[in-house]
């Protein structure tokens, strides 16, 4: 059974830096594209950056130049450093995968920033 765990999510002061981590599991082969999305209370789940299986990255607007999307060594895992947060980065951060259009979904892991 596939499954993408994330992790590094918490509270933090604005300004200040958190670094997300998913790590799949129950797959043979490298996933396709890898990215995060979240989801702030009362609002939809929206993604933040993506990831391809050569490392093409592109973000959403509101994070550039401030967040970085990574691949790690291991296979099929997955960084997200985010820099200079803001109090509206407060969301429940997901982890998603693709391959070959099967979609995959991590639990998710809580991002708070305070003012």
């Amino acid at each position: 059974q596939v499954q993408l765990v994330e992790s590094g999510g918490g509270l933090v002061q604005a300004g200040g830096s958190l670094r997300l981590s998913c790590v799949g599991s129950g797959i043979l082969f490298r996933f396709n594209t890898m990215a995060w999305y979240r989801q702030a209370p009362g609002k939809q789940r929206e993604l933040v950056a993506t990831i391809s299986s050569g490392g093409s990255t592109s973000y959403a607007d509101s994070v550039k130049g401030r967040f970085t999307i990574s691949r790690g060594d291991a296979k099929n895992t997955v960084y997200l450093q985010m820099d200079s947060l803001k109090p509206e980065d407060t969301a429940v951060y997901y982890c998603n995968a693709d391959r070959y259009g099967q979609y995959y979904w991590g639990e998710g892991t809580l991002v708070t920033v305070a003012s």
